[in-house]
C-alpha cells in the first residue's frame, strides 16, 4: 500500500509538470485492487487543498465505499465523482480531475467537444461531452459527471475543468495530457473559424480502428 501512495503522490506531481495543474486545484485517485474492483472498492485520493509538492505517503487518504474514510488528512472535496465513478465503472483503475487552461476554457463555454479531430475517439465516442454545472465537491456534480461520461474516457465538466478516467496511474496521466492537446487544438482551430467535422460513418470507422489501437495483450 504504501507503494501505491507513493505512485500516486508522483502521478499528482507529474500533472503539474506537463501543465494539466497549478497550485493544489484539481485531484486524482487510484483504486485499491483488494477493496472489490468493479463493484465500488476502496480507493486512494488526494488530500484536499495540500500542494502536491509536500505531500508525504502519510497525507494520502484511503476512501471507502460508504463515503467514511482513513488518515489524518481531509480527502479533496472532490471524492464523491471519485467515489461514483469507481462503483459505475470497473473498467476505471485511476481517475484524474484537472483545471488545465484549454479543457477548462472550453467547459467554461460549456461545450462538448465535437468529432474535429480523430482522436476524439481515444475518448471512447465521436465527441468528449461537457457535464451540465454543479456546484464543486456535491452529489449534484457527481450525477453530472456520471451522465456525461457514459461510454467515455473523459468529459469536460461546466465552468470547472477536465475528468479522465485511466486503467491505471500512467494511462490517467496519458489521457489528461492527450486531452488537453485535442482542447488546445480545439481552442485554436477556433479563432481561425468553425473546424469542418468529421462526419458519424468516418467517426464509427476510426471507433472500430481504435478497438485494437496500441499494443495489445
Amino acid at each position: 500500500m504504501a507503494d501505491l501512495r507513493q505512485q500516486l503522490i508522483d502521478s499528482a506531481r507529474c500533472m503539474q509538470a506537463v501543465g494539466l495543474n497549478r497550485g493544489t486545484a484539481g485531484n486524482l485517485s487510484v483504486r485499491v485492487e483488494d477493496g472489490g474492483a468493479g463493484a465500488g472498492g476502496d480507493f486512494l485520493i488526494t488530500p484536499t487543498g495540500m500542494a502536491y509538492d509536500s505531500l508525504l505517503t502519510a497525507d494520502i487518504v484511503h476512501m471507502h465505499r460508504d463515503g467514511s474514510c482513513q488518515g489524518h488528512r481531509r480527502p479533496s472535496s472532490e471524492w464523491r465523482f471519485h467515489r461514483d465513478l469507481y462503483a459505475a465503472r470497473a473498467d476505471a483503475g485511476a481517475i484524474l480531475h484537472a483545471h488545465s487552461p484549454f479543457a477548462t476554457s472550453i467547459a467554461c463555454l460549456r461545450r462538448d467537444i465535437p468529432p474535429f479531430h480523430y482522436m476524439i475517439a481515444r475518448f471512447g465516442g465521436d465527441s468528449v461531452r461537457c457535464a451540465a454545472y454543479a456546484t464543486f465537491g456535491t452529489q449534484a456534480l457527481s450525477d453530472a459527471v456520471l451522465l456525461a461520461i457514459v461510454n467515455r474516457r473523459a468529459c469536460l465538466l461546466a465552468n470547472h475543468g477536465m475528468l479522465v478516467l485511466g486503467k491505471d496511474l500512467q494511462q490517467a496521466i496519458d489521457l489528461g495530457i492527450e486531452l488537453e492537446t485535442l482542447c488546445e487544438q480545439y481552442w485554436r482551430a477556433c479563432q481561425l473559424g468553425q473546424p469542418v467535422l468529421l462526419d458519424a460513418a468516418e467517426m464509427a470507422t476510426v471507433l472500430d480502428k481504435f478497438a485494437s489501437y496500441g499494443q495489445q495483450p
